[in-house]
């Protein structure tokens, strides 16, 4: 028996995100007010409490800031993935962004790694940011 995995469901706020992830582009809000880029996605800036903002496309690149490896699958769904890495990049436009790494071993994945983001396709509606180590 086949296990749906389950798949992010845009809403108001975050739906120019997923669009431009469509297209194989990294994007992060941007407070019009203080210029403090943000992610993830929401209506008022924590820094400001602005709610004037617009969405800027990264560079796709940053560093690996904290991970872990999953050798438990949470459901059925990724049990054909394990292990796999979930991790905190942070881009160099500096937001956090909570991601898998992908394209290395788990074990060969470090703090203060270099990555760029790849897609991954999921249908024809979404698709996935992920990253991998700049220089494989």
């Amino acid at each position: 028996m086949s296990v749906e995995r389950p798949v992010p469901v845009p809403n108001a706020e975050t739906a120019p995100y997923w669009a431009a992830a469509r297209e194989h582009r990294l994007t992060v809000q941007r407070c019009l007010e203080c210029g403090q880029p943000r992610f993830y996605p929401r209506a008022i800036c924590p820094r400001c409490g602005s709610d004037r903002t617009e969405w800027m496309d990264c560079e796709g690149t940053g560093t690996v800031y904290s991970y872990t490896v999953v050798y438990r699958p949470p459901s059925e769904a990724f049990a054909a993935d394990v292990p796999y890495v979930v991790a905190v990049v942070e881009l160099s436009e500096g937001p956090h962004l909570m991601t898998n790494v992908v394209g290395c071993p788990p074990d060969q994945v470090t703090v203060g790694m270099p990555v760029r983001v790849r897609f991954r396709d999921m249908g024809e509606e979404l698709a996935l940011p992920l990253f991998e180590p700049i220089g494989t």
